[in-house]
C-alpha cells in the first residue's frame, strides 16, 4: 500500500483518490482553496467512454443520477438550415449515452462519495514545491505545513504547480482563439426536446443549447477572441450580454430568447489547450488531467480524459511492481491518445473561429461535408475506447 499525495481536489483529483482507494492505497487529497467548489462552474457533457470507466469504481450510477440523457446532436447553420441529426458519441451496452450535468453538482457528488468511502481530503493547501526523497516525495505548502508519501500526483489543473515542478521548463497552456461562456435560462418554452443537444455555427458566434427535461434551458456560446484577454478586458464587462445580443440576433436561432431568459451569464473564460506536454513524471511525481495534456472544449473529451487517467493509473499502480516503472507504463499507455484527443478538439474548436470570408468557406464545407457524411466518424476513437479494469497490466 502506497500512501499517494494528491494535489487538486477537483473532478479528476476526486475520481484519481477513489480509484487507488479501491486498489488498496492510501490517497490524500490537497485542495488548494479553503472551501468547497459548490454552485462554482458551468455545465459539462460527460462522453460515454468516461461513464464506462467509472462502472468498475461503482460511480455510474451515481452521476448518471446527477445529469440527464443527452443522446443525439442536430447541427444548424446561422440561416436556420439544419444540416445533420446523430447520436452524440454512442451508447455503452447497457444503453448509457452521454450525460450532461452541472460541474458543481458532479464535483460535490463525487466528493461525499470519496469522504463517504474513508478518503481524507485537506482544504486550504496550495502546493508551494515538492522534492523527491528517494523513495518518497515532501510537499510543502503555502500555508508553512509540508506532507509526506510515496508519491505525488499532480491533478492541479492548467495552471498546475506539480507540472512546473517536474520540468521547469515545460510549456505555458496555448491560447485557442474563443471566449465560453453560457448559462440556465428559465421561463422559456422551446418546443425542442429535450436532451438533444441543438449546435449552430453562426455568422458570428457559435451556440448550443439542450433543453433540460425539467423544461429549463442549458447554452454555451463560443466567442472568437484572437487577442488573449486578461481578467480587465472589455469583453468582460457589465455590457457583455448585450454584446452577445447583438452578435447571435443576426441568425435565426432561439438565441437571442435563450440568453434574455438567462439570470446569470457565465463570466467568459478563454480556451487554452496543450498539443503535447514533454514531461510528464518523474520517478516520484506524475502529472494527469488537464495538467498533462488540456484539450479545446470542442472534443467533449475533457472530464472523459481525466477519468481515464484515474482509472489508468490506478490500475499501474496495482500492478507494476514498482512506482517509477508503474508511472513509465502509465504514461505509454495514455499519451499518444490524449494528444490525439488535443489534436481532435483544436480542429473541431477552428471552425467556431471563422471570419466573414471563413464563415461562408466554412459554411459551403459543412454542408458538402454533413450531405456526404464519411463511412467512418474520425471523432469515433475517442468515444469508443475501453479500459478493461480487471485486466492485469504489463510492465
Amino acid at each position: 500500500m502506497a500512501k499517494v499525495l494528491i494535489a487538486g481536489g477537483g473532478i479528476a483529483g476526486t475520481i484519481t483518490a477513489i480509484a487507488l482507494h479501491e486498489t488498496g492505497h492510501e490517497p490524500v487529497i490537497h485542495e488548494a482553496y479553503d472551501r468547497t467548489a459548490e454552485g462554482v462552474g458551468a455545465f459539462l457533457t460527460l462522453a460515454v467512454n468516461g461513464l464506462d470507466a467509472l462502472g468498475p469504481l461503482r460511480l455510474k450510477g451515481l452521476v448518471k443520477g446527477l445529469g440527464f440523457d443527452t443522446p443525439r446532436i442536430k447541427m444548424h447553420l446561422g440561416n436556420g438550415r439544419e444540416l445533420a441529426d446523430f447520436a452524440l458519441g454512442g451508447q455503452l451496452e447497457d444503453g448509457t449515452v452521454s450525460q450532461t450535468v452541472l460541474r458543481s453538482d458532479l464535483y460535490m457528488g463525487l466528493r461525499d462519495e470519496a469522504v463517504r468511502r474513508g478518503i481524507e481530503i485537506r482544504y486550504g493547501k496550495r502546493l508551494a514545491d515538492a522534492h523527491e526523497t528517494g523513495d518518497g516525495v515532501l510537499a510543502t505548502f503555502e500555508d508553512g505545513s509540508s506532507a509526506e508519501g510515496d508519491l505525488l500526483i499532480g491533478a492541479d489543473g492548467l495552471r498546475s504547480r506539480v507540472r512546473t515542478i517536474i520540468d521547469p521548463r515545460a510549456p505555458s497552456p496555448r491560447y485557442v482563439p474563443l471566449l465560453n461562456t453560457g448559462g440556465l435560462a428559465e421561463g422559456l418554452r422551446l418546443d425542442d426536446e429535450p436532451g438533444v443537444m441543438h449546435m449552430t455555427f453562426g455568422k458570428r458566434l457559435f451556440f448550443a443549447h439542450v433543453v433540460h427535461p425539467d423544461g429549463g434551458v442549458w447554452w454555451f456560446a463560443n466567442v472568437p477572441r484572437k487577442r488573449e484577454p486578461s481578467p480587465a478586458d472589455p469583453a468582460v464587462t457589465a455590457t457583455w450580454r448585450e454584446d452577445l445580443i447583438r452578435q447571435l440576433a443576426v441568425d435565426r436561432t432561439p438565441a437571442v430568447e435563450i440568453v434574455r431568459a438567462t439570470r446569470e451569464i457565465y463570466r467568459p473564460w478563454p480556451t487554452y489547450d496543450f498539443p503535447s506536454v514533454p514531461t510528464w513524471r518523474t520517478d516520484r511525481m506524475v502529472i494527469i488531467g488537464d495538467a498533462a495534456h488540456a484539450t479545446s472544449p470542442a472534443a467533449g473529451q475533457g472530464a472523459a480524459m481525466a477519468i481515464e487517467d484515474a482509472v489508468t493509473l490506478a490500475r499501474c499502480l496495482r500492478d507494476v511492481s514498482s512506482i517509477p516503472k508503474a508511472l513509465a507504463v502509465y504514461e505509454g499507455l495514455r499519451r499518444e491518445r490524449v494528444e490525439a484527443v488535443v489534436e481532435r478538439g483544436k480542429r473541431n474548436g477552428d471552425d467556431k473561429a471563422a471570419g466573414p470570408v471563413g464563415r461562408v468557406i466554412r459554411d459551403f464545407f459543412l454542408t458538402r461535408a454533413f450531405k456526404n457524411p464519411p463511412e467512418e466518424d474520425p471523432n469515433a476513437f475517442m468515444w469508443r475506447h475501453r479500459i478493461d479494469w480487471e485486466a492485469p497490466v504489463a510492465s
